[in-house]
């Protein structure tokens, strides 16, 4: 005899309770746990088509290893030194982009920023403010992300625990379905498999779509000779996954540096300008159809929206957790109104008499 309804909700939603708190207070703690099954779980098709060509589990887990170790240290020596190296530099001259910015608005619109006005204040500021705080900001990052303790969380823990997750995905997934309760099993596996559907659309697909586009972003801005171009690129690729942002705003950080560095050389800007809407259309056309698919279920409002609360909530871990999470509570929306529009309280009296006509 299955538990009450009543009983039921009271169970799932302490689950629930104690899933939040978790993420409360151990968000940190459980940050490399996390990063470490998202990789397992993005790296589970490569090694099941591996293991389709001939190769053991762990054989097929070793060559993913040893493939991702080579392109670390590729990254880590031709990429990752340049990247912070023009970051640091952006910081920096914020204030002359700032006094550049005011320069051109005076010539033009001598009004606008006379002395003591609003405008003039407010452009100062923010010059002042991006360096100062921009500049800390990242040298609190690079000063945390260089402390021996998260060296040894994200460069040791968070490889091995990918490793035995992956190694072990197909033993997990069997222990976990084992111990689902019998009279919902099936259910639960239903909703399961269409979350696994989304999540791998949209993670997996997504995943691949920004890695594309920052790469294209940063080696073609890079080419036309724009001074930020990496920087530019790797933003907007990495923001692409919340829907039309990256474009936005790595478009509009890309132009406004290239108007301070090409102003008159309205070839190399058009080149800028047209390096983003060549990936728009790319990606909207190919890309995105082809790799995330047009049936992934969450809307670019339910996206953001989960991106913005649960950051807000639970921080950087709050925002990984994120995407599957709304991915979820789409799925079990769409399976509550499935069953609202079959129940009484949807269809009542007239709809029972006409289902017995």
């Amino acid at each position: 005899m299955a538990l009450p309804i009543r009983d039921q909700m009271k169970y799932w939603g302490v689950a629930l309770a104690v899933f939040g708190l978790a993420l409360w207070y151990l968000g940190d703690i459980m940050l490399p746990f996390i990063l470490g099954g998202a990789i397992a779980y993005f790296l589970d098709p490569v090694a099941d088509r591996l293991e389709t060509m001939g190769l053991s589990r762990v054989m097929a887990t070793v060559v993913i290893t040893l493939v991702a170790l080579v392109i670390f240290v590729v990254l880590a020596l031709a990429v990752i030194p340049t990247l912070i190296q023009q970051l640091v530099t952006l910081f920096n001259i914020a204030p002359d982009i700032a006094r550049d910015l005011q320069s051109f608005l005076n010539e033009r619109f001598p009004d606008l920023l006379r002395e003591g006005s609003a405008a003039r204040e407010t452009l100062m500021k923010v010059g002042q403010a991006v360096q100062e705080r921009g500049g800390a900001l990242l040298q609190g990052v690079l000063s945390s992300a260089l402390s021996l303790l998260n060296i040894v969380l994200l460069l040791v823990i968070v490889p091995v625990v990918a490793f035995y997750l992956l190694m072990d995905w197909d033993n997990m997934v069997a222990q976990v379905d084992n111990l689902l309760p019998r009279d919902h099993a099936p259910t639960i596996r239903k909703l399961a498999g269409e979350i696994d559907t989304t999540l791998a659309s949209f993670i997996r697909g997504m995943g691949t779509v920004c890695l594309v586009l920052g790469t294209y972003y940063a080696i073609a801005l890079m080419l036309v000779g724009l001074q930020f171009g990496l920087v530019v690129g790797a933003f907007a690729g990495l923001i692409t996954f919340i829907p039309y942002v990256g474009a936005i705003l790595g478009g509009a950080l890309a132009i406004g540096l290239g108007l301070f560095q090409f102003w008159g050389d309205w070839v190399s800007l058009g080149l800028v300008a047209g390096i983003f809407i060549l990936g728009q259309v790319v990606e909207g056309n190919i890309l995105t159809p082809n790799l995330v698919g047009s049936s992934v279920g969450l809307h670019p409002v339910w996206l953001i929206l989960a991106l913005s609360v649960f950051g807000a909530l639970f921080g950087f871990v709050g925002m990984l957790v994120a995407v599957p999470v709304a991915a979820s509570m789409g799925v079990l929306a769409r399976f509550a109104i499935g069953h609202y529009k079959g129940s009484r309280l949807y269809t009542g009296l007239s709809g029972r008499a006409e289902s017995e006509d």
